[in-house]
């Protein structure tokens, strides 16, 4: 009885940990992350002078804008591009 009680309390245990590790995974496409090269590429293809984008002028290079414009403020400054390159948010047009 008493291995019984133990092995459920483990089991418990173990799945309240495996959950708080799902709380802290970063969300996005972690298999289309982009290394700096290909993400400093593909900004430059959205913002040519280097300067924040739309909603507009993201739509081709961006997977979700509401998640990679993080300050809501309508457009993406190259730092939230850049986040989002490391998310697997940008497409890579290459």
């Amino acid at each position: 009885m008493k291995l019984a009680i133990l092995t459920s309390v483990a089991l418990v245990f173990s799945a309240g940990i495996a959950l708080a590790g799902a709380n802290n995974m970063t969300s996005g496409r972690p298999s289309a992350v982009l290394n700096d090269t290909q993400c400093q590429a593909v900004w430059t293809l959205a913002s040519p002078n280097g300067a924040t984008i739309s909603k507009d002028q993201a739509v081709p290079y961006i997977v979700n804008f509401t998640m990679v414009d993080v300050d809501g403020d309508g457009n993406i400054t190259a730092d939230e591009f850049k986040a989002a390159c490391g998310k697997g948010l940008v497409k890579n047009t290459q």
